[in-house]
């Protein structure tokens, strides 16, 4: 099989590629990144010298690029995003840049080939909206209700995708997950962030009260899903993929600062985010009874595994200390 990966230089993406060529080893997959600030070669490192692995440089909103890189693709899954609220409220244009118009590029290059390829799109909880503390778990049949910049363009690329399932029979898929989290994510995220920031003996800044509520799943539970739903997943389907895992901020913040034995004096709390939504959480039910799948990884074994990783990876995130 040739696969062609969108954003596989970032933090899932590349975990998508690791551990698909450790089950299908014999499979030739191509990267596509434009590299920007969160895409690295060097999270690519350990798999880049693998004869059927293939790096190509450029954006998926370069018409004549992508429709030269989709040749002869069986499968195209699509990770390339914007995805850092912060930035999208402070800046929208890239987000839909990206999000929207370099979907489309993407749908429109697979859709005039001869025999077009699967196309397995990931998305994000936050286009459902926000729930309160006692609101039924987001689903696939919850209404979009998307609230910041970068939930917008996601819900908008969402709607994409499945219009040209509807209009163009493009055989595709959707999962929308929740909070990811686990090694090679960029330091702007909210727990490595908090790691890299607590052993620098810096402030550990929490909006509002720090009560905000995810549901979190480790990165190898997300990507075991997608798998899944390429293997066994229904054409034209969505899944939802969550870790049931729903923890606060605040708390992350306080088990964070117990694994690495610092006190809590180290959490400030800050001004509210503009337009923050309180919680996030999904029932995976769906996925379990279609897919066979379940997130394995408990938050606490995941936390402290993070952890350790960025203890002994120093060189990955040392030029990105800026960010923190």
């Amino acid at each position: 099989m040739k696969i062609l990966v969108t954003g596989g230089a970032g933090f899932i993406g590349s975990h998508f590629i690791r551990q698909w060529l450790a089950i299908h080893p014999d499979d030739k997959i191509i990267n596509l990144d434009a590299l920007t600030y969160a895409g690295r070669l060097e999270t690519t490192a350990d798999f880049s010298t693998q004869p059927n692995y293939q790096f190509v440089h450029g954006s998926i909103c370069d018409e004549k690029l992508v429709g030269e890189t989709m040749h002869n693709v069986d499968l195209v899954v699509h990770f390339a995003a914007e995805s850092h609220v912060d930035r999208s409220i402070e800046s929208s244009r890239e987000f839909f840049s990206t999000n929207v118009e370099g979907t489309r590029v993407l749908l429109e290059a697979a859709r005039r080939l001869a025999h077009p390829p699967r196309f397995h799109h990931i998305s994000t909880d936050e286009v459902f909206g926000s729930l309160g503390p006692h609101d039924a778990k987001f689903n696939e049949a919850t209404a979009y209700d998307p609230r910041s910049p970068y939930s917008a363009s996601k819900a908008s690329s969402d709607h994409l995708v499945r219009a040209y399932y509807h209009t163009h029979a493009l055989p595709i898929t959707i999962s929308n997950c929740s909070n990811n989290y686990g090694s090679f994510q960029f330091p702007e995220k909210l727990i490595p962030r908090f790691i890299l920031r607590a052993k620098a003996g810096k402030k550990l800044p929490l909006y509002g009260k720090g009560a905000n509520i995810r549901d979190w799943i480790y990165v190898g539970d997300h990507v075991n899903g997608i798998i899944q739903i390429i293997a066994k997943g229904k054409i034209g389907g969505t899944y939802c993929l969550g870790g049931n895992n729903e923890i606060s901020n605040l708390e992350i913040a306080k088990q964070l600062l117990k694994i690495l034995k610092l006190d809590e004096t180290l959490i400030e709390f800050v001004d509210d985010r503009l337009g923050h939504d309180f919680r996030y959480a999904i029932d995976s039910s769906l996925a379990e009874r279609e897919l066979g799948w379940k997130a394995e990884k408990s938050f606490s074994e995941g936390l402290k595994e993070t952890v350790t990783w960025y203890e002994k990876n120093e060189a990955w995130w040392k030029p990105l200390e800026n960010q923190i």
